[in-house]
């Protein structure tokens, strides 16, 4: 093995930021590092999980814990005899304080994250198993959603001047990636704590006109309520921006999204879908939708339910709603335990079902896809395609037929790979 191993929960985000931890410890062989998601309680429990099942593959290995569940509750993991230390996420990016010869109890390195101004370090060398590229441009969340506890792990908003995200974006196209994911905790507040307050359009109007041989650009979640006139324009006309818009919106309920304190109605959000379709109606929906959100009842849930044939959902990422602690959504009357999950299955069946039938609809298309390991890759439009025959190289974009749609997913041949 060279270098750490990295175990990496939740969002791109933190993807991103263990690409630049191993960058940065090239050498660490002896180091497992387990990146952690708080978003739900079950994160935090798949982080417990993923400790104790490398302690046992790895025993020799000095065990790291970083992370948004690291940062929100260092002592339990502290308290793990598996672990040697805990990062907090602001410092992550100090690579001294992953050299370190293990004591008898773990020690624990966590700075106050709502003090940080600054983004981490943020820009990985290389991305060696990944064909897409992260980059960070975007940290921390000023906003104070009930259900929410990312905020306390992540610090409040900053961003990456413009400048920073074109010098890396255009090393690793001259590295070789085809695509670029723009990642962020809350993308869509991108800018104003910069001179002159850019927006998330301006800086995306930066990249594609300063990186002309970037060929795909690809954004993570957007805030529906935040996508501004420029950005609207750039996701509907621009070509190199992929035909994919994953949204938070979390409900479909209007009640239950004033209760979460969220800043869109429902038809704000429908409203905007049926305007990104109408614009390009190639353009495929992702939400966030959370489950089982407390005082819901059963027209609420339908309404969420509603939700995913009103705005075309076909990648739907359904969060059980987990209680945090600290969190004003804690302290609401709770739903019991199997009507949540009941509720979460429902939500799943339902997008899982429309996801389906819409990949049968590109069938006998033609897609440019970006291969990645594994035999498979993705179309612009974000469906998994698998390859038949011999797969092209991982980070080619392929010329495929798609002559088939199964198991979640499209079946396609080469017709005509490209580099």
């Amino acid at each position: 093995m060279s270098g750490p191993e990295l175990i990496t929960l939740g969002c791109r985000l933190n993807i991103a930021e263990s690409e630049a931890m191993r960058a940065a410890m090239a050498d660490a062989d002896d180091l497992v590092i387990v990146n952690s998601c708080a978003v739900t309680a079950e994160a935090v429990k798949q982080a417990r999980k993923a400790i104790r099942q490398a302690a046992k593959r790895r025993p020799e290995a000095r065990i790291v814990v970083t992370g948004c569940a690291a940062q929100t509750d260092p002592a339990s993991f502290a308290a793990m005899p598996e672990v040697a230390r805990v990062i907090g996420n602001a410092d992550k990016g100090q690579a001294e304080l992953f050299a370190f010869d293990r004591g008898a109890r773990a020690d624990v390195h966590v700075s106050d994250v709502m003090a940080v101004r600054d983004t981490a370090p943020h820009m990985a060398a290389a991305f060696a198993a990944h064909a897409r590229a992260f980059v960070e441009v975007q940290n921390g969340c000023d906003h104070r959603c009930t259900f929410c506890v990312i905020p306390y792990g992540r610090g409040n908003s900053r961003s990456v001047p413009a400048g920073i995200v074109i010098d890396r974006i255009k090393a690793l196209v001259d590295d070789g990636h085809a695509e670029v994911v723009l990642t962020g905790v809350d993308l869509t507040s991108y800018g104003p704590d910069l001179p002159g307050a850019p927006s998330l359009g301006q800086l995306v109007e930066r990249i594609l006109t300063h990186v002309p041989g970037l060929r795909r650009l690809r954004l993570s979640s957007l805030d529906s309520i935040e996508i501004d006139d420029r950005l609207f324009a750039l996701l509907t006309q621009e070509a190199r921006m992929m035909p994919h818009v994953h949204l938070s919106l979390q409900a479909g309920d209007d009640l239950i999204l004033k209760r979460m304190k969220r800043r869109h109605s429902r038809a704000q959000a429908v409203a905007m879908v049926e305007r990104l379709k109408a614009a390009r109606p190639d353009i495929a929906i992702g939400a966030d939708l959370i489950a089982g959100f407390p005082t819901e009842d059963d027209a609420m849930a339908a309404n969420s339910a509603a939700l995913i044939d009103d705005c075309d959902i076909v990648f739907g990422h359904v969060f059980p709603y987990s209680p945090r602690a600290g969190t004003p959504a804690a302290r609401m009357p709770q739903l019991d335990r199997a009507t949540v999950r009941r509720r979460a299955a429902e939500l799943r069946a339902r997008t899982e079902a429309r996801r389906d039938r819409w990949l049968r609809t590109l069938v006998g298309t033609r897609q440019a896809v970006l291969a990645e390991r594994g035999g498979a890759g993705h179309a612009p439009n974000f469906a998994r395609v698998r390859f038949e025959g011999t797969a092209p190289v991982p980070g080619a974009i392929a010329d495929i037929i798609i002559t088939g749609a199964d198991d979640g997913a499209l079946t396609g041949r080469v017709t005509d790979e490209t580099a």
